[in-house]
């Protein structure tokens, strides 16, 4: 979800109203995949290059992330949702902290759309800490390193329990994937636009839709022809 502050800017705007801007896109966005029928929905909400950023606009983010929590609330719940975050959470303070940590328990039952939010979340220290898992289990006897394979990998990645990624949209003209879902991005499509975040809604992801699935997806195969 990239070009917050770049929108900001170009209207001569702080740069917090562009993520408060792009927080709108957030709630259509999450609404729309819901109403499309899409199973699982992960955003990039905050990577961990982001604290590295300036203070007040860190302090800033996590005020809109706590907002997002406590007004998505009763949204989440009444749609079926099952909420999830992914990343070295303990960074994160503990005002936010705790909210995240009780909605992902309480809607840990539901059965409908899967909302993920990457925070604090690299791709790179992702595969290091599953790296890390198994060489634990190794060194302690649980695990035999011939049984080390894709599937034991992706076992102990973040996204463990998430269906396999389709599709991996990326906003304001970039054409790189920025450290998100490295090792799940394998045989992922991918949708590059030249808008900012704040101005992707529902009718540009039915487009992103539409194209992916126009795509012929063959996995490393050729495709044969249908007798």
């Amino acid at each position: 979800m990239d070009g917050n502050g770049r929108w900001a800017n170009s209207r001569g705007l702080e740069r917090i109203q562009g993520h408060r801007e792009g927080a709108k896109s957030v709630k259509e966005i999450v609404t729309a995949c819901r109403e499309i029928g899409v199973k699982a929905l992960t955003l990039y909400a905050f990577s961990e290059q982001n604290w590295s950023r300036p203070s007040d606009e860190v302090s800033a983010l996590m005020d809109l992330l706590y907002e997002y929590i406590h007004e998505e609330h009763d949204e989440i719940m009444d749609n079926g949702i099952r909420f999830s975050a992914m990343g070295e959470l303990h960074r994160l303070p503990r005002y936010v902290r705790e909210p995240l940590m009780a909605l992902m328990e309480e809607s840990s039952d539901n059965a409908g759309m899967t909302l993920t939010l990457a925070l604090s979340y690299g791709g790179r220290e992702d595969i290091l800490q599953a790296a890390r898992r198994l060489a634990a289990e190794v060194r302690e006897g649980r695990l035999d390193p011939e049984e080390i394979n894709e599937v034991a990998f992706s076992g102990r990645l973040s996204t463990a329990q998430l269906p396999p990624l389709d599709l991996v949209i990326r906003t304001s003209g970039e054409l790189r994937l920025s450290n998100f879902l490295l090792w799940e991005a394998a045989y992922a499509e991918f949708y590059f636009t030249e808008l900012m975040w704040p101005e992707f809604r529902r009718p540009q992801l039915e487009q992103a839709l539409g194209a992916f699935n126009s795509r012929d997806r063959r996995f490393g195969k050729v495709k044969t022809k249908a007798v």
